[in-house]
């Protein structure tokens, strides 16, 4: 795995006017065929990641995809586009074939489970956080150095989630707490603890009855703007805190289980995405309120909970994992008004921090899917496993990545549906990966409290494992 080769290989399966792909992953084939997503998302996808008709062009009236990168640097110099040089979509068609699959090598080892992991904005900065109560910012264009180890504050069980801002000046971090704290992540100060070296100020996301430990927060993120931060939680709410007024703005009784997920749908910040133990996805327009805790619509085809939810960014399309093993694409313009369709009665009691998933319930499809696509191989179990769009500046989000039980991240075309990569590293769970957002770069974090980052092409050294 390690020395794996990192072009992919499906390139050459690919047929643009067929309706077929062969499943690859790395030097593993598959007969079987997989139907391509139809829907409006497939021509975006090949829009932000297909090249110029002129550079793909074979004979008259037809096309040969994917294009080499040769042939598209000749087709640049010939002035073929007629542009004289690379569109946005003919650069990511030519990286986008280049996966980060070299590797894995060490970027941190703690003696305490990894939960979360994410690249700023920029790419610049890499946040990890961990089960003992340890976040650390690494400082990715010094060599990974340690910026900031943030030592957490009221810490009840784990970090479940950490958010930084978009001017990367503050970060928040949460717990099973409803108190959600904020550091100053741009002082000079490398070593944070809490109210003895900085300043770790308490955002209390409860009301005044309902006492310190009355509801844990799964889900936190900042708003585009840095002024708002949303939040899930176990008291099946989800809650807005406007950071400017220093207060709670608003509380929504969202779901009938917990909210493992919340997140902005766009720039705007008006739509929120939340996703539930209640096996439901829900959109919710904070312009609109027409009833008190009434969505603006529901997304229904998990069989089992949601462990996490990432937006494209566009306000219309999202991913969600699920306990049923499975990612699903979602285009919120087919969404419900309300939950209508009961999947029916299950013949199996499971529960996934300790039980594998049913055999049987593999099989069980819901009667009433109303999502795009739905993507299977990984494993969801044990931890809510996150799952994410690849980067739009270098892949056109032609992907989708996620973490897995079984110790690998699986990557996954969109389109296709086919597995595409498999990142195996050692033996935990892979809770949290992130690409970074312009190099062929991904970085994985788990249970055995290892960070390793994969490439292409590689630093030049061997690997920090074996991956067998």
């Amino acid at each position: 795995m390690g020395y794996a080769m990192s072009r992919l290989d499906i390139e050459a399966d690919l047929r643009d006017g067929g309706k077929t792909i062969l499943e690859v992953s790395h030097s593993q084939r598959s007969n079987k065929p997989l139907k391509y997503v139809d829907n409006e998302i497939s021509q975006l996808t090949r829009l932000q990641s297909g090249p110029h008709e002129r550079l793909s062009q074979v004979t008259p009236g037809r096309r040969e995809l994917p294009v080499s990168t040769v042939k598209m640097l000749a087709g640049r110099e010939c002035n073929y586009s007629g542009r004289g040089r690379f569109s946005s979509a003919d650069c990511c068609h030519v990286l986008s074939r280049y996966l980060p699959v070299n590797g894995p090598w060490l970027v941190d080892q703690m003696n305490s489970r990894a939960y979360v992991s994410q690249f700023s904005a920029d790419g610049s900065l890499f946040i990890a956080g961990f089960q003992g109560s340890h976040i650390r910012i690494y400082n990715v264009d010094r060599g990974w150095k340690v910026q900031k180890n943030i030592l957490a504050k009221s810490l009840r069980w784990t970090v479940t989630d950490t958010s930084l801002s978009p001017d990367q000046r503050h970060l928040v971090y949460a717990s099973m707490s409803p108190i959600v704290h904020i550091v100053n992540a741009g002082s000079p100060e490398t070593e944070s603890l809490a109210n003895i070296t900085e300043i770790h100020e308490g955002l209390d996301f409860s009301s005044d009855d309902d006492g310190e430990y009355s509801f844990g927060i799964f889900s936190v993120k900042f708003s585009t703007d840095g002024r708002e931060v949303v939040a899930g939680s176990s008291d099946d709410s989800i809650y807005v805190y406007d950071l400017e007024a220093n207060k709670l703005s608003l509380r929504i009784l969202a779901h009938t289980s917990d909210v493992n997920t919340v997140c902005f749908a766009d720039e705007s910040g008006h739509l929120i995405y939340s996703g539930s133990d209640d096996t439901f996805c829900k959109v919710w327009d904070r312009r609109c309120f027409v009833a008190r805790d009434k969505p603006a619509g529901v997304l229904m085809g998990h069989l089992e909970g949601i462990t996490f939810i990432d937006s494209r960014g566009d306000g219309r399309y999202l991913i969600s994992n699920g306990k049923d093993q499975s990612i699903k694409l979602w285009d919120i313009r087919g969404m419900s008004s309300n939950a209508t369709c009961n999947p029916g009665f299950k013949s199996y009691e499971w529960d996934y921090r300790w039980m594998d998933y049913p055999p049987q319930a593999k099989e069980v499809k819901h009667p009433c899917d109303q999502s795009v696509a739905t993507y299977r191989g990984h494993s969801v179990l044990r931890t809510l496993i996150r799952c994410y769009f690849s980067p739009a500046y270098s892949t056109g989000q032609k992907y989708i990545y996620t973490g897995s039980h079984n110790s690998c991240v699986y990557i996954y075309d969109l389109v296709s549906g086919a597995q595409v990569a498999t990142l195996k590293h050692r033996k935990s769970p892979v809770r949290d990966c992130s690409w970074h957002p312009y190099y062929p770069m991904l970085v994985s974090s788990s249970w055995d409290g290892d960070v390793v980052k994969w490439e292409f092409p590689g630093s030049g050294e061997a690997p920090a494992y074996s991956s067998t």
